[in-house]
Formats: C-alpha cells, structure tokens, sequence
C-alpha cells in the first residue's frame, strides 16, 4: 500500500492546482465575467466564442496543463502511480468545482484530458480519434467531448492488457469514473439538444 502522505499531498495539490481557472481569469482581465456570457461555462468553448479562437486554445492548453502537473510530479519525484492518478483527479475535481470561484467552474475535458495524456498518451490518441469523428458528424463540442470521456477507459483497457495493469488499475478507474462524470458537467447541453437548441460549430453562441 502506498503511503497516505504522498497521497494526500498529491490530492491537495492537485485540487488546489485545478481550482485555478483561467477561463475566468482571462476573461475578467479582458472585462467580461464568463459565467455571465454565452453558455456560462467557465471553460475554453465558451471562453473561445466570447474572446475568439486564439483565448480559446490558450485557455484549453492552460487547463490542459493544470491536469498533467499534477501528474507529472509525483512520478517525477518516485511517489507511487496511485498518487500521481489521485492527483490528476483532484486536478480534474479542483476544475469543476473550484475553491476560488464558488465551486462553480468548467466541464473539465482539457483538464482530464492532460492528466490522462501523462498516464495513458496512446489512449488520449485514440479516444481523441473518436472524438474527432464525432465532432466532424455531429459539429457539436458536447457531444465529441462525452464520446472522448466514454471511449477513454475502453482505450485505456485495449492499449493495456488485464493482465499487465497492476498498479495502473487506478488509471483505468480514473478514466472511467472521469470519463462518465462527462454527462454530468455535460447536462446542461444534454438538455439543449433534446430541446434543439444546443450550438454547432459555426451557429450562434449558446
């Protein structure tokens, strides 16, 4: 059994890390209060169609890279995966409901994405294949980022045979219960396309 302290240092850290959003940050710098334009997300979609595509990228690599650090550092310092996994995830939780921001924050897909893209790189490759697949069928973000979270933990399970896992079951873990929790953050645009109402790459805000 790892030891508790690199686990929690690793999960304190990793949500502390997380809770910072850009999005809003850049936003407020630019004077606009992000959950109070378009859909009210605080993340890099609707950062991008409020301050234009280039915000938008740096945005999503900005919280691309708060999933990864926390990650990265404790393998690079020798701490067990178990807490580099557990840290990616707080990263991912620190995201979506943020300490400094009300606990009201973005989806999370850029930061899980990073996290997952240190532990599992050629699974992000191929659930960020589906992911393209279906953005360019539907030209709908929401629905391409559920499919990139459902797809992940099938990825993570077919580039890493049962039977060699060991210890990267808490990866496996991570990817699925992350990647499910995409329907949740992802409600309010479940709810537009059942009305019909949700934004399509190159439709109006939403």
């Amino acid at each position: 059994m790892p030891s508790s302290v690199p686990l929690a240092a690793s999960a304190l850290a990793g949500y502390l890390c997380g809770s910072v959003s850009f999005a809003i940050l850049i936003a407020r710098a630019k004077g606009l209060d992000l959950r109070q334009v378009g859909s009210g997300n605080a993340g890099a979609t609707n950062a991008g169609r409020a301050l234009g595509r280039k915000f938008g990228i740096l945005i999503y690599l900005l919280d691309a890279v708060k999933g990864a650090l926390p990650v990265a550092v404790p393998l690079l310092v020798g701490w067990p995966l178990e807490a580099a996994v557990l840290g990616g995830a707080a990263a991912y939780a620190g995201h979506v409901w943020p300490l400094y921001f009300g606990f009201r924050g973005g989806k999370g897909v850029a930061t899980y994405s990073g996290a997952m893209l240190v532990l599992a790189p050629w699974a992000v490759l191929a659930a960020g294949l589906v992911f393209a697949a279906v953005l360019r069928l539907s030209r709908t973000m929401a629905l391409a980022s559920i499919a990139f979270g459902l797809s992940m933990p099938l990825a993570v399970w077919i580039l890493e045979p049962a039977e060699s896992l060991g210890p990267r079951r808490a990866a496996l873990a991570f990817a699925a219960v992350g990647g499910l929790l995409f329907l949740y953050t992802h409600r309010s645009n479940l709810a537009r396309l059942r009305a019909g109402r949700e934004s399509r790459l190159g439709g109006p805000k939403s």
